[in-house]
């Protein structure tokens, strides 16, 4: 799965990385401990409409997965991930899988990895150049608040949730599931609002390769929405060896 995630990169950096047209969204700011339900940076592409073109978007919706039908906001709690497996079934996801697929960026993520005498060790995983930016495969969608009127700018929550894959090489090592990780020539094709069919979606999934991340123990302070700061993913001790495929 993927509970806390590192954004260490600016507004300004995301938009060149993705090619943001149109940015309507807060400044973030650098997070060292993304936690759900606060708001995340989203890429997404708005279709051509109006006489206008496609535009790549950058929006800033909290981080749990609430569908328009929802009676209680609070499900998205329970929905930061979404299993790429099932998404194109699933009435919670389905809609957006079709029709509202976006991206999320980040600089790595944490695990907690499970232990023999059943402690947890914290690990962040990385890309090997730390300085890259990763695209996590999203869905988002938009909850109408009943108690506002229609008019009201804070009617339409935006909501999302991030991908996730069976786990393997380093990564199966830490935690069975892992963020889906867009590759660079795979980011036009899951932002196309012209991919409407499930079939389309699954196979691109399918196609998607097996992120190779690097892995280092950290602080287990990180478990604490309250620590926020670059402290926390300097390694512990050298792991990175531990989590070699086949040792």
């Amino acid at each position: 799965m993927c509970g806390r995630f590192v954004r260490k990169q600016s507004k300004a950096e995301i938009r060149k990385a993705f090619q943001i047209s149109v940015d309507e969204a807060p400044e973030l700011g650098p997070s060292y401990n993304v936690a759900p339900t606060q708001s995340i940076d989203l890429v997404r592409e708005r279709p051509a409409r109006d006489g206008k073109e496609k535009a790549r978007e950058l929006d800033a919706p909290k981080w749990g997965l609430v569908p328009a039908w929802a009676k209680d906001p609070k499900i998205g709690a329970r929905t930061i991930n979404a299993r790429m497996e099932t998404i194109t079934e699933k009435p919670m996801f389905r809609h957006a899988a079709l029709k509202r697929r976006g991206i999320v960026p980040a600089s790595g993520y944490y695990e907690w990895m499970k232990n023999p005498d059943g402690s947890k060790t914290p690990i962040y995983l990385h890309p090997e150049n730390e300085d890259e930016l990763l695209g996590f495969a999203a869905l988002y969608e938009f909850w109408p608040d009943p108690t506002k009127a229609e008019d009201d700018p804070g009617k339409w929550l935006m909501t999302a949730t991030i991908l996730t894959r069976e786990a393997t090489d380093a990564l199966g090592h830490v935690h069975d599931r892992c963020p889906v990780i867009l590759p660079g020539r795979f980011i036009d094709f899951w932002l196309d609002p012209d991919l409407k069919d499930k079939e389309g979606v699954q196979k691109l999934l399918l196609n998607v390769p097996e992120p190779h991340l690097v892995p280092r123990e950290v602080d287990k302070k990180v478990g604490s929405v309250r620590n926020n700061g670059p402290e926390l993913i300097k390694p512990v001790t050298e792991t990175t060896a531990l989590f070699k495929a086949g040792e």
